[in-house]
């Protein structure tokens, strides 16, 4: 029942949560942006998970240049690639009757907020400009960065169109052609322009 002597209760529990928002807002304001921290450089990295179990299963880095190296256990350890870094992952695996996956991507490390693909054992993913699954294909893709490195250059830095071209020659069946450093310097100067 009510009383028309006692005057009605208001409730300010909404009030007060707006107004302990707004003085945590201002409080955040003053402080300014946060400052980067080691942890928050690390997430920009692409992560690869490396693991090597002696004829049975190697996943290793053919070619890139590792930003990060952190060992965790004896078999396995985890490398970083910055942002449009170029590496080559290797995935390699056997049972007793004889190897069961041979694998390798040619990568291509993202920024955050690009779109990227996702590949096992690589976080958050990348850019794929190459994938070649079983062991003879998988071996033309070697002899192709062979024949890069013979040509004086560092697979990291080839033109990235020559990566799909190997892929792509290599599912059709055909031999890919050759990286020439006349090639590798068209690619650079278009790099250049591009800007």
């Amino acid at each position: 029942m009510n009383d028309p002597a006692r005057p009605a209760r208001i409730d300010f529990s909404g009030f007060e949560a707006t107004l302990r928002r707004k003085a945590a807002d201002q409080e955040a304001a003053r402080r300014g942006p946060p400052v980067p921290t080691a942890i928050a450089d690390q997430s920009r990295l692409t992560e690869v998970e490396l693991t090597w179990i002696e004829q049975r299963l190697e996943h290793w880095i053919r070619f890139g240049r590792i930003a990060q190296d952190r060992i965790l256990t004896r078999k396995t350890r985890v490398v970083g690639f910055r942002p449009g870094a170029i590496f080559a992952f290797v995935r390699w695996a056997a049972s007793d009757f004889g190897t069961i996956v041979s694998r390798i991507d040619v990568v291509r490390a993202i920024a955050p907020g690009d779109p990227y693909t996702t590949l096992p054992f690589v976080r958050p993913g990348g850019d794929i400009l190459l994938h070649v699954e079983s062991w003879p294909k998988v071996q033309q893709v070697l002899a192709a960065i062979d024949a890069v490195e013979a040509a004086g250059v560092d697979p990291c830095d080839a033109a990235v169109d020559h990566w799909r071209h190997v892929h792509n020659r290599i599912a059709a069946g055909h031999q890919p052609r050759p990286y020439t450093m006349e090639r590798h310097r068209a690619w650079l100067k278009r790099r250049e322009i591009e800007g």
